[in-house]
């Protein structure tokens, strides 16, 4: 109203000051972001599908996107498990941020075993790569993140560079890496098929710790405390961000959320975001 008195004390005409009034409300209103999802898009294609029943059950995901924005960040969420267990998820907690989010299934064991479940992953980013940009995103934004199995998937297919090579994509692409309590050595599931016990540590081509090297994209790794987490979940993760850094590494970080254990995703997500808006902002 103030406005309003301000243009008619200088003799604007009252349509034209209506103009003004109603183009503003329209342009405020234009930015609200909209967003749509979609679900249960089969990440593979059709000819990699038909015999295998299982694989068409478990390989699809969830996209989440704003519909009225271009060049937006992607997230790319694995979820947690075991590789035993879970479903395709997109936390809640990351809607309306102005990102895409797409939430991954994948095939478990033991019906599928830990490298199939690794080609899962792998494919599902392949995909986004692939077919970000016909919905508006950008493909130098894709980010890959996860809790638990997720982040230890995510980091196999980041580190280990020949899983992503299989669909032409180099995964230095890959925008930033951002596991949560992800297991950097071998997975204690593979671990389990070869017969070998979850406490009894082994490092071979199936532990992201095999693949560290210097020219990996930024990687920030997030636990809970020492002392709470998940068998030595924590202890794993430093040493991971040692011997990233120890190869030449110039961007990784280790956040150790002291309070809290390996369920420790509440307090995790608001960094995850934080350097994604970062990470966006330093690549565009």
């Amino acid at each position: 109203m103030q406005a309003l008195n301000r243009l008619k004390a200088i003799n604007i005409p009252f349509a034209v000051i209506l103009l003004l009034l109603v183009s503003s409300s329209f342009s405020s209103f234009s930015q609200e972001l909209r967003y749509e999802r979609v679900e249960d898009i089969s990440y593979y294609k059709e000819e990699d599908l038909s015999e295998d029943k299982y694989r068409q059950e478990r390989c699809k995901l969830d996209f989440y996107y704003p519909t009225n924005k271009k060049g937006f960040s992607t997230i790319v969420w694995f979820h947690g498990g075991g590789l035993t267990g879970g479903d395709k998820e997109i936390p809640k907690v990351l809607l309306e941020k102005g990102h895409a989010i797409i939430g991954v299934g994948y095939r478990l064991s033991p019906q599928a075993k830990g490298k199939d479940i690794i080609e899962d992953a792998s494919a599902a980013v392949a995909w986004v790569f692939e077919n970000i940009k016909e919905y508006g995103g950008d493909d130098r934004l894709i980010f890959v993140s996860g809790h638990s199995a997720g982040g230890y998937l995510g980091m196999m297919l980041t580190l280990d560079k020949h899983y992503l090579k299989k669909y032409g994509i180099d995964a230095n692409r890959i925008a930033g890496l951002i596991p949560f309590s992800g297991q950097t050595i071998t997975h204690f599931t593979i671990r389990n098929e070869q017969g070998i016990e979850e406490i009894q540590p082994t490092v071979d081509q199936y532990a992201p710790l095999f693949h560290v090297r210097a020219d990996a994209p930024p990687l920030l790794l997030i636990t809970g405390g020492r002392e709470l987490e998940l068998l030595g979940r924590y202890e794993e993760n430093a040493y991971m961000a040692r011997m990233m850094k120890l190869s030449g590494h110039q961007s990784t970080q280790i956040i150790e959320l002291e309070g809290y254990g390996h369920d420790m995703t509440y307090p995790a997500f608001p960094l995850l975001l934080k350097e994604v808006e970062r990470r966006s902002k330093e690549l565009l």
